[in-house]
């Protein structure tokens, strides 16, 4: 079988090899581009908590072919299962080969089961995985189910208990070894306000404990915990984590980084320079530490993608700084949480003397008007510099595109004076009082404290 070439091959067709497709043939229309992804039906990834009562099925949160097509790119429903550096050359497990000019690798990541964790292999027992079949099953299996554990409270854990919370008749359960559910990645008054919303909806939540088996008879019937407790269930999904899927570039002799995943540098090259990586399997690193970070994020996945496109055929354009700042988003019992950079507890464990400022107000004026709920912000910024270090919020829609700003004001380094004399526009129905404006409102309680101490 002979070798057909391409100038732009991408292998994987999620977030990252979507997003890359798009732009390399926008980019480069001149140019013969190739998906290759081992999924017939990619799903939209951060979406896929939903389908367990919001999205009627599993073909509704499907990345369109058609947009690729339109502009050209090839698609190939394969697995890569070789990549031959010295001829430039892919093999697939169906046998055929592509050779490539550049190769953009977006493998992505696996679900990560704990060892500790007897019995994951039974009937009944799911991850989080990006697999349209499985996801059908899971779906299907979790709407007949009464009982259901939700082994970890990270974001996909909260989200699959609030989704599943809206269906008629179950009985949801949330196991996390932590304090508290989110709290990787919130301050603890945020995920305590999380985890009431939660509970507010009938979700229990048991924390502080760790599953330590899952027990039946060929199928799950229940969890047991590291205190004996024992939980039953028709079904159990596992969301504790994910692990980068490096196994492709490990065997193609591309340098692993630190953290596990593949080794990139700042245009996203990988240590071939003609293959780069992109998305949940190349290395991120902190904005504020430069160390690796597991960040496993959609959103730092398509700008990736987009680094590297720009720069496949010389360097000109590097990321907008030298690590990530982390944006993370959630929607919790119909109230929005966000977060931007370090926590004031991620702070404080780097060794960052902080100055946080608070401030609770409505999002509409006067806070009568419809959709008018309380907006609550968090600013943490650094004692010696003033400089914003970080940021948290709930509230209503506007905390999206607020901690999305402020993830933008943390990249650009700004202080507390820069905030507090932020420039900004207000309307009754859209936002929070020109008086008490929610980013100048929380700067002016943290400049106060700087002033006085």
């Amino acid at each position: 079988m002979g070798v057909t070439r391409y100038d732009i091959l991408i292998v994987g067709g999620s977030a990252a090899g979507y997003t890359a497709a798009l732009t390399a043939k926008k980019l480069y229309p001149d140019k013969k581009v190739l998906m290759i992804r081992a999924v017939g039906k990619p799903p939209i990834p951060c979406a896929i908590p939903y389908l367990a009562a919001t999205i009627e099925a599993c073909d509704r949160n499907l990345l369109p072919d058609k947009p690729l097509k339109d502009l050209g790119v090839e698609v190939v429903e394969d697995r890569v299962t070789e990549i031959d550096r010295s001829s430039k050359v892919v093999r697939t497990a169906s046998g055929a080969s592509y050779g490539y000019d550049k190769l953009i690798l977006a493998t992505g990541a696996l679900p990560f089961v704990p060892p500790s964790i007897k019995g994951a292999d039974l009937e009944g027992v799911y991850t989080i995985i990006k697999d349209y079949n499985v996801l059908m099953k899971l779906q299907e299996a979790i709407r007949r189910a009464e009982k259901i554990v939700i082994v970890g409270g990270g974001f996909i854990g909260v989200e699959l208990a609030d989704d599943l919370s809206n269906l008629q008749g179950k009985k949801v359960t949330i196991v996390e070894m932590l304090p508290h559910c989110l709290l990787l990645n919130l301050d603890e008054e945020f995920a305590v306000e999380a985890e009431e919303r939660l509970k507010a909806k009938g979700v229990e939540i048991i924390t502080g404990k760790a599953v330590r088996s899952i027990y039946g008879s060929g199928k799950a019937e229940g969890v047991e915990l590291s205190d004996g407790t024992r939980i039953p269930a028709d079904v159990v999904v596992i969301c504790v984590g994910v692990k980068p899927n490096v196994e492709l570039a490990s065997r193609a002799g591309l340098k692993i980084g630190e953290s596990g995943a593949i080794a990139v540098d700042e245009y996203m090259r990988t240590s071939d320079p003609d293959i780069f990586a992109i998305g949940d399997c190349a290395e991120k690193r902190s904005f504020f530490t430069g160390k690796p970070k597991p960040l496993y994020l959609a959103s730092i996945a398509c700008h990736e993608a987009r680094v590297a496109v720009f720069n496949l055929y010389g360097l000109r354009m590097m990321k907008s700084s030298s690590g990530y700042v982390g944006a993370f988003l959630t929607v919790i019992g119909g109230r929005a949480f966000g977060v931007a950079g370090l926590t004031e507890r991620e702070a404080k464990r780097e060794g960052l003397d902080v100055v946080v400022g608070s401030a609770e107000v409505p999002n509409r004026h006067p806070g009568l008007l419809p959709g008018a709920t309380k907006t609550r912000i968090k600013l943490i910024f650094a004692k010696d510099s003033g400089t914003l270090v970080g940021a948290e919020a709930s509230g209503g829609p506007e905390v999206a595109e607020l901690t999305n700003l402020l993830a933008l004001a943390v990249q650009t380094r700004s202080t507390v004076t820069d905030l507090l004399t932020l420039q900004y526009g207000t309307q009754p129905m859209l936002t929070a009082s020109p008086v008490s404006y929610y980013v100048v409102a929380a700067a002016f309680n943290a400049y106060l404290k700087l002033k006085g101490s």
